[in-house]
């Protein structure tokens, strides 16, 4: 029986990852919960799940759940609750599934605590990937992705050498507005926020959402596999493949290529995390190639979608410039949501936070969450 703390529980991953615990109830736990101020569903998991504590990051919903008559957990809030609630001596795996920065410190008090780390939070590779890399080889603690991407390279290398990997492919469905001839880039100032919700695979959250049609997502997604995978970024490569099967693959040195395929559904790569190194049994994802049919790859449009090459060179250059991009593109999708930014304007608000950053090559975490405050106050004013 392995004991869980998932931090999100009430987003997309988080509902997901419960629906594994349902289907296991003789190998998962839960022993602690966290959202951000969504009172009425932690209250309901909470009942249901019993776990010894529940976090808030919101102190006012947090009290508003304490309140709660006959509720079976004890309630903490704010940042200090999610270290809490990450360093529980009886948890043995932490899924951190927090959307943006706010998961970082949650993320590395489960390391130094000892706790093998189930990430669905991009952002804390992306922000931190050396540090947080270099934290869990001296505790000794595995990173375990819950991206169906990285799980599925995860899974195709299988304990191989990086030195035989010639190329990581991640695969992008495209997003709402692959298509050129539906969505010219001179189109791109018209798209609205729920054209830009409509994702072709996927049920996620608005933020990965939003940029899942930017191609922002990707772009992330290409830093947290250098890191995850210990290899240089221009290994790492993006593919548009729309039925969203093939989940990611890896290209060895001998041109022999492994993939990791099914249907889309998020409860495949959260239950391998949370049961790994076991492949426990579950009727819930079924696949019929015969019902798919054809399998289809292209390469994607960087013109429309300059996402990609903006991550790329933020992975490349390093130091505090991977930071820079996320917040300003957290900063812009937030000015998209509320109506103050076009869709085609994200991306170049990115940009132009990115070049009047001054990198620092190494830094501390100090230095990372300044750069992240930095990019915010910048992005705005752009």
């Amino acid at each position: 029986m392995k004991n869980v703390v998932i931090l999100g529980s009430t987003g997309s991953i988080g509902t997901s990852a419960l629906k594994v615990v349902d289907d296991l109830p003789d190998r998962l736990r839960v022993v602690g919960l966290a959202a951000g101020s969504n009172v009425a569903l932690l209250r309901e998991q909470a009942r249901r799940y019993r776990p010894r504590l529940a976090c808030l990051r919101d102190p006012a919903a947090a009290a508003e759940l304490e309140a709660t008559p006959g509720l079976p957990c004890e309630v903490c809030s704010g940042e200090e609750g999610l270290v809490r609630l990450a360093t529980m001596p009886e948890a043995d795996i932490v899924l951190l599934a927090i959307v943006g920065t706010g998961g970082l410190r949650p993320a590395l008090a489960a390391i130094r605590a000892g706790k093998d780390l189930a990430l669905a939070s991009k952002e804390v590779l992306v922000m931190a990937g050396s540090i947080v890399m270099r934290e869990a080889r001296a505790h000794g603690v595995r990173i375990l992705a819950v991206d169906s991407e990285h799980s599925a390279i995860f899974q195709c290398l299988d304990g191989r050498p990086i030195e035989s990997v010639r190329k990581l492919w991640l695969t992008a469905s495209g997003g709402p507005f692959r298509d050129p001839q539906q969505w010219p880039q001179h189109r791109f100032a018209e798209i609205r926020l729920e054209d830009a919700l409509q994702h072709p695979s996927w049920v996620m959250g608005r933020k990965i959402t939003i940029d899942s049609a930017t191609l922002f997502n990707k772009g992330l997604e290409m830093i947290e596999a250098r890191w995850l995978f210990d290899i240089p970024i221009d290994r790492v490569e993006v593919l548009i493949h729309p039925q969203s099967v093939v989940h990611s693959m890896v290209e060895f040195v001998d041109g022999s290529w492994l993939a990791q395929l099914s249907t889309p559904d998020m409860c495949l790569p959260i239950q391998y995390a949370l049961t790994y190194p076991e492949r426990v049994p579950s009727g819930r994802v079924q696949t019929d190639f015969v019902k798919l049919g054809a399998l289809t790859f292209e390469a994607p449009d960087r013109e429309r979608f300059p996402a990609l090459d903006l991550a790329r060179r933020a992975g490349r250059i390093g130091g505090t410039l991977p930071a820079v991009l996320n917040a300003a593109n957290e900063v812009a999708v937030a000015a998209f949501v509320q109506g103050r930014l076009s869709f085609a304007e994200i991306p170049e608000r990115v940009r132009r936070a990115m070049e009047a950053h001054r990198v620092i090559e190494e830094p501390t975490l100090e230095q990372i969450l300044e750069a992240d405050a930095w990019a915010r106050r910048v992005t705005l004013e752009i």
